[in-house]
């Protein structure tokens, strides 16, 4: 009976986990069509993703009632309340995470007739690459409860940081230099502002797959949660 209960109780964690990892796949491949949508003019595109933005938060509400239920029937303790809880965070910035593609997504009927700068265009895309990477290590991390691999995202969150801001310095020379340039690096500031803030996200998400494997709260300057 008690290796039933004991079994029962793992179906549900690997279950939650499941889910989490569900969310995880869907907000990076929101972020990578969005960003496409952008670069492409692409409006069917762009309005899918924002469609999606539904089933992501379909998704974090079935997180949220798996989590709900298993703490009222097991009553978990220790270490698998944290994992239980780091779940329900996680889901919170994964949802984020799609709302930022969705910001994206959004813009793109705004400039469908506007000149895109290839040089700006590439730096958004090159930014894009860093902030996804960041979101499938940390994934990983959280799959294999890997707290050192974790720590590594929380490293590599100021090389985000660094490129946000030499595009956004790059943008508005472009601004300066032809005001034909405006509108469209006006609404790349935004998508890129969005992308930086995945990478704070990423950073979210590995503080808390930190405290769920270690106990350890890591309190990061560069997280979204210190308000």
């Amino acid at each position: 009976m008690v290796e039933h209960t004991v079994t029962a109780f793992d179906d549900d964690l690997k279950s939650i986990t499941r889910k989490v990892v569900e969310m995880g796949g869907h907000a990076e491949s929101m972020i990578a069509r969005a960003v496409a949508a952008l670069v492409k003019a692409d409006r069917a595109l762009a309005e899918v993703v924002v469609a999606e933005d539904l089933v992501l938060d379909k998704l974090q509400y079935e997180l949220d009632e798996r989590v709900i239920l298993l703490i009222a029937r097991r009553q978990p303790m220790a270490t698998d309340l944290r994992e239980i809880i780091g779940a329900m965070r996680m889901g919170n910035d994964l949802e984020r995470i799609g709302d930022m593609g969705k910001n994206i997504a959004r813009r793109v009927k705004d400039i469908e007739d506007v000149v895109r700068p290839r040089k700006v265009v590439r730096g958004l895309e090159h930014l894009t690459g860093l902030a996804l990477e960041q979101l499938k290590e940390v994934l990983d991390a959280y799959v294999n409860k890997d707290a050192a691999r974790a720590r590594e995202v929380c490293e590599k969150d100021d090389a985000i940081d660094q490129i946000y801001t030499s595009l956004f310095r790059e943008l508005l020379t472009y601004m300066m230099e032809d005001p034909r340039n405006i509108t469209f690096c006006t609404h790349l500031l935004f998508c890129a502002k969005n992308i930086e803030r995945i990478g704070d996200h990423a950073t979210n998400i590995a503080e808390t797959v930190i405290y769920m494997v270690t106990g350890e709260a890591v309190l990061s300057q560069h997280g979204t949660r210190a308000g």
